[in-house]
Formats: C-alpha cells, sequence, structure tokens
C-alpha cells in the first residue's frame, strides 16, 4: 500500500502504536514513523498538533509504564530488556554509565541513543527516582526527539517519497537485499555468541561459605567490595559489615586501590 495513503488513512493510531511499542522495547522504527508522520502532514493528509500530542503521548505513557516495572522489577526487567545484547551486563552498566557520567540530564537525550533510548526508563525507576522528577526530564526529552523528527520528515516530504518510490520499483530486488541483511545478522549475532558465551558464567560463592571464611583464622585475607550501581547506593545505604564501595562505572580508577594479596567477593543489587 502507497505509504501516503497508509498514513492518510490510519497516521494517527501508527504513530501512537510504533512509538509506544519501541518505549516498550519492542523493535519498531519509532523514528521513521515520525519522519513518515511529518512527511504526512506537510502532505495535509495529518494535522500537526494533533500528530505532536499522539507522540508525546505514546512516548510518556510508554516509558511510564516502563518506569514502575524498573521500580519494582529491578534487575530482572533490566536483563530481559538487554537479553538480545551479547552480554546484558555490559548492556545494563553502558547505561547506568550514561546516568553516571551525565546524570538525570540523560532522560533528555536518551532517545536519541540506540540502546540508552530503551534501558533509560526502567533504570531510572530502579534507582528510586521520584516520578515527578521523571516524568518532567522524559517530557523534555520526548518534546525533543518528537519535533525533532517531525520537522526533519516535513522538510524531506519529497526526498522521502522518492525513497519509497524506489523502494517500490525494486521490488523483489530489494526484498532480496533485505532477506540476506536478516541473514547476515542472524549469522553475526550466532558468531558473537559463541564468542562470548565464556563470559556469562559468572562465579559465585554461597553465603554459608563466604561467612566461614570471614569466622576463620583467616579473615584478614578477604576484602568484601559492594559494586552496586550508580543510583541503588547513596552514603546511608546498609550494606554488609567491613565491605568497602566501589564505583562498577569507574572501574578503571578504582580497580587501582584494591589489595594484590586478598581474595576478593564482589556483592551487587
Amino acid at each position: 500500500m502507497d505509504l501516503n495513503l497508509l498514513m492518510a488513512r490510519h497516521g494517527y493510531a501508527l504513530t501512537f502504536g510504533l512509538l509506544f511499542a519501541e518505549t516498550m522495547g519492542l523493535p519498531f522504527p519509532a523514528a521513521i514513523a515520525l519522519l513518515a508522520a511529518g512527511a504526512a502532514v506537510s502532505a495535509h493528509a495529518l494535522w500537526g498538533p494533533p500528530v505532536l500530542v499522539i507522540a508525546l503521548a505514546a512516548l510518556l505513557l510508554g516509558d511510564s509504564v516502563q518506569f514502575f516495572l524498573g521500580r519494582h522489577m529491578g534487575w530482572a526487567l533490566l536483563g530481559f530488556l538487554c537479553r538480545v545484547s551479547i552480554n546484558p551486563e555490559t548492556c545494563i552498566l553502558r547505561s547506568a554509565e550514561s546516568f553516571y557520567k551525565r546524570g538525570k540530564v540523560t532522560l533528555v537525550i536518551a532517545k536519541f541513543i540506540p540502546g540508552v533510548n530503551t534501558m533509560a526508563a526502567p533504570l531510572a525507576g530502579s534507582m528510586k527516582m521520584r516520578y515527578w522528577q521523571f516524568l518532567r526530564l522524559d517530557f523534555a526529552g520526548a518534546l525533543v526527539y518528537s519535533c525533532t523528527y517531525l520537522v526533519v520528515g516535513y522538510v524531506s516530504r519529497d526526498f522521502l517519497a522518492t525513497v519509497f518510490r524506489g523502494f517500490r520499483t525494486a521490488g523483489r530486488a530489494m526484498e532480496a537485499v533485505v532477506i540476506i541483511a536478516v541473514m547476515a545478522y542472524v549469522i553475526y549475532r550466532v558468531v558473537q555468541y559463541r564468542k562470548y558465551r565464556t563470559y556469562r558464567v559468572v562465579p559465585r560463592v554461597q553465603v554459608q561459605e563466604l561467612a566461614g571464611r570471614l569466622s576463620s583464622q583467616a579473615a584478614d585475607q578477604v576484602l568484601i567490595v559492594d559494586v552496586r550501581s550508580h543510583g541503588y547506593y547513596d552514603p546511608g545505604a546498609a550494606r554488609i559489615k567491613n565491605s568497602i564501595r566501589i564505583e562498577p562505572n569507574n572501574l578503571e580508577e578504582e580497580i587501582k586501590n584494591l589489595p594484590k594479596d586478598k581474595d576478593i567477593y564482589l556483592y551487587c543489587t
């Protein structure tokens, strides 16, 4: 079906549905939906103000759901959202690092950063950010994101129309290219999974075993380290007695201060 006709008939619903789906972690092209909506506004198939309101509503609703899921499910939800990545812990820490370096302003720019855009809302929820503070920052980010792509789509209507006409003209050739690209991506992910699967096994120790070491004569050879990510920890947070605190997103500097002659046990959330 012609894109202009599709947007004219179902543009508002498509815009809402695709944006909401992406905020919920599904791999739908929200940016492309905004570009198409902007082009439809330029062609007078849609009206600009309702498109913007619908886009903001979808983004804020989806992000709010993710925020509260993150608050109640924490690591379990973050791990689920990152499961398609090679290493879930790296995926989560990369998003947490953005918060560590930029603070809460991350929410304003998160939607422009692949990976972080999906993780920002549940991560903010898991960090116990106040909801109204989150909502203000998320609204600012959603507004900038929506306006940017809507404006680009609006001024690029003719270019986008030419691109889609080219896709239709290419026909089966484009289908073959898409199929080959999907197969190449699947092969790449399988190779990467096999390459990094050894790092998925994290050595663990039972609480009773560690407690036994701490009560033995070898207790002075044990160091317990709190590595909870930024946001999970504050100076008044309870932690294991005699443990030390390091920030995992500043690991290169923190690790220089760790002793080389002790057995180090890490714990997080």
